[in-house]
């Protein structure tokens, strides 16, 4: 853990991973990773804190390869309201939106009116996710677009609130790895936010991924590289923006067009435990090549085959829940079949336990995502904990 949060740092003598533990503030980091050589900074927090601008200032690190952008690259996350003046800057297609503040609380409500339901209401900040809400009735918006401003439903993260036109579509997830100047389009994604199978109920961190996402043919990704992602490198890279890292961009198929719900600016999940084990080239050389902004001397190689992941759930996920559930039956997985990322787990007399909502994802490859969902499937059925759920759904939407 660093800052309080996951942090991978790879020491590329032999390739070994260190994890250090605790909750160091950015002032430990020189003493917790003297000896590693490459730092990936894992979650939103700290890099929209601005870890990576410390680090390149600690004299102690200045040959610590970093993966992750400046704070000011971070913005793309760390605020709806700037993400939405970047495309605008740049013309990347998105939703209409106007942004709001206590102090424009009833110019919000008459901003609302103008729109056709579904209303989308999203917290300016971070808000683990959670942050956004799509709502039906012109009256509940008002109410909640007054809770997101003048009771602080989600913090200060609702300080300011973005709202958007809402886009009837099918939506997918692209990753792009760059160096500021060069970059690399990784895998696309599905992944199933709701709790409930048939898209219903609450969003949770997510309930399962689908990697390549069929529907995103030829035509559609060269819309993608061409109308997005090539204008986001371009105005990073106009700006004068320290940018080394992943670019996670939330989209959505409206007809046959593609427009960016978001960005994220480190990778996601569950989309992850599908992406990277399609990447067959050595991951650590990439990583380094992106950091060292020498990205354009990588070949990036990528699986055909289709990969799925499937989430286990503690019972009563995303609300209240119990943890210290034992967990047996990992030892059955067929290891040929399938992977086993470890999520909410933790070690308690000798037992593996939940100790989180998400726990477990299993992850398996086939020749097409129904082969590989069977797969999944197939190995998720060998775990067992109390309370256990998992959608059996996943893929519903792409037959």
């Amino acid at each position: 853990m660093l800052y309080g949060v996951p942090i991978l740092a790879l020491n590329m003598m032999g390739n070994n991973v260190i994890r250090a533990e605790g909750k160091p503030t950015f002032a430990m980091v020189s003493m917790i990773i003297p000896s590693v050589d490459m730092l990936v900074v894992g979650p939103e927090d700290p890099l929209v804190k601005g870890i990576t601008d410390f680090c390149k200032g600690e004299p102690d690190l200045k040959d610590l390869l970093i993966v992750g952008p400046s704070k000011r690259g971070a913005l793309l996350e760390g605020s709806k309201e700037r993400a939405k003046e970047f495309m605008a800057m740049y013309q990347i297609p998105t939703a209409a939106y106007e942004s709001f503040t206590i102090e424009s609380l009833e110019a919000g409500k008459t901003f609302l009116e103008t729109l056709s339901a579904p209303y989308v209401l999203k917290a300016d900040g971070l808000a683990a996710g959670k942050g956004v809400l799509i709502l039906n009735d012109l009256a509940e918006a008002k109410t909640e677009l007054e809770n997101m401003l003048k009771n602080q439903k989600f913090g200060e993260a609702s300080a300011k609130v973005v709202i958007e036109e809402f886009l009837d579509g099918i939506e997918l997830s692209v990753f792009v790895l760059t160096d500021g100047k060069n970059y690399k389009i990784l895998p696309t994604a599905k992944d199933y936010k709701r709790i409930g199978e048939g898209d219903t109920g609450l969003n949770t961190g997510g309930m399962g991924a689908i990697s390549p996402v069929p529907f995103a043919d030829a035509e559609l990704m060269q819309k993608i590289e061409e109308r997005i992602v090539k204008p986001t490198v371009n105005g990073l890279t106009e700006e004068n923006i320290d940018y080394k890292g992943f670019i996670f961009i939330g989209l959505i198929k409206v007809g046959k067009e593609p427009y960016v719900i978001e960005y994220n600016v480190r990778m996601g999940d569950p989309e992850t435990e599908v992406v990277l084990p399609r990447v067959k080239s050595d991951l650590v050389e990439v990583l380094a090549k992106t950091a060292e902004g020498k990205l354009n001397e990588v070949d990036l190689e990528i699986d055909e085959r289709a990969a799925t992941t499937v989430m286990m759930v503690s019972g009563g996920y995303p609300e209240a829940y119990e943890k210290a559930k034992e967990i047996t039956g990992i030892e059955n997985v067929n290891v040929e079949d399938a992977l086993v990322f470890h999520a909410g787990t933790t070690l308690k007399d000798g037992k593996v336990v939940t100790n989180g909502g998400r726990v477990i994802a299993v992850t398996a490859f086939g020749e097409d995502y129904k082969q590989a969902l069977k797969k999944s499937y197939q190995n998720v059925e060998k775990l067992q904990f109390d309370k256990m759920y998992f959608r059996k759904d996943l893929g519903f939407d792409l037959a």
